[in-house]
């Protein structure tokens, strides 16, 4: 059968979708109390709006090297995708990059408030690992240890948290060339680099296989924020479904901003290459990811 990437990223999305829809609902997040509807509300509006899911893909397609069905890894592409969601509610905010609209809608804290939209995006954060946790994302307890350590790794102080921490400081003070990498491979990197990591670890990846995913899932987070940066400046707010050219108005450090457009994509290039050359030993099978990473650079919003 021939492998066709765009039917791959609409399936998995319609997966995760559906997933997100029922798990983000009274009765699944009550207890030991009953979730306030307002909450609920405000944490699918943050969630359900669309977005292509890639963070979960790369979690089925990095399993699937290893023979793992793409339903055995919604559990945790679940909490991968609850975690993304939970920092674009707070990055929105009006402390952080405040704006106004998110995949063509209202924000949350536009929507509801900016008390809402930071309660939303805690709970949103919080149940990612209770969906890890649980025993549906993996039956070996300890491989949900695992899991669990990994989500956290990448989302925290040393991963995509510490990476916002760091943008903001480049707001007011100079970065260098390998500050600025350092800032987006924590920022945006982490968490992709966390997402492929978790598909390997429930695929049941040797130290050797995980480690050349690992240096996949760094070129590739690379690339992914790369092409953001480059989006930010060429693409329009309408196919963007967000304000445009924010980086230059606030101040921020990018690689686009100190080499230009035609350098930067030299170099996304580059970054692509890197992460397709660490999937030679998986031959075929991992072919999915290489038309990930190709479409990460190439993405049109």
């Amino acid at each position: 059968m021939i492998y066709s990437f765009d039917a791959d990223v609409k399936a998995h999305a319609q997966r995760i979708e559906a997933a997100l829809a029922a798990y983000l609902s009274e009765p699944a997040l009550s207890g030991p109390g009953i979730a306030p509807a307002r909450l609920v509300s405000a944490m699918r509006h943050g969630s359900l709006n669309g977005g292509k899911r890639l963070r979960p893909l790369v979690v089925a397609q990095t399993a699937a090297i290893f023979g793992v069905v793409p339903e055995a890894t919604v559990q945790a592409g679940l909490a991968v995708e609850l975690v993304h969601c939970y920092s674009l509610v707070h990055d929105d905010l009006p402390a952080m990059d405040d704006d106004d609209l998110r995949r063509g809608l209202p924000t949350v804290h536009r929507a509801f408030d900016d008390a809402t939209a930071i309660l939303a995006g805690d709970a949103l954060l919080t149940h990612a690992f209770g969906l890890l946790a649980d025993s549906k994302a993996h039956p070996d307890p300890q491989v949900r240890v695992r899991l669990v350590t990994e989500l956290a790794t990448g989302a925290g102080a040393g991963g995509m948290v510490g990476g916002q921490m760091r943008d903001i400081e480049g707001e007011t003070s100079p970065l260098t060339d390998r500050g600025i990498a350092q800032m987006q491979a924590m920022k945006t990197g982490a968490l992709i680099r966390a997402a492929v990591r978790i598909g390997a670890i429930i695929g049941g990846a040797a130290s050797e296989q995980l480690a050349d995913l690992t240096a996949y899932a760094e070129a590739a987070g690379r690339a992914f924020q790369l092409a953001d940066d480059i989006l930010d400046i060429t693409a329009t707010a309408a196919v963007l479904g967000k304000a445009t050219g924010k980086d230059q108005g606030q101040g921020k450090q990018t690689i686009v901003s100190r080499i230009g457009v035609e350098a930067a994509r030299r170099q996304l290039g580059d970054m692509v290459h890197q992460a397709l050359t660490a999937l030679v030993p998986f031959g075929e099978a991992a072919l999915p990811l290489r038309e990930t990473a190709r479409f990460f650079a190439d993405r049109p919003n």
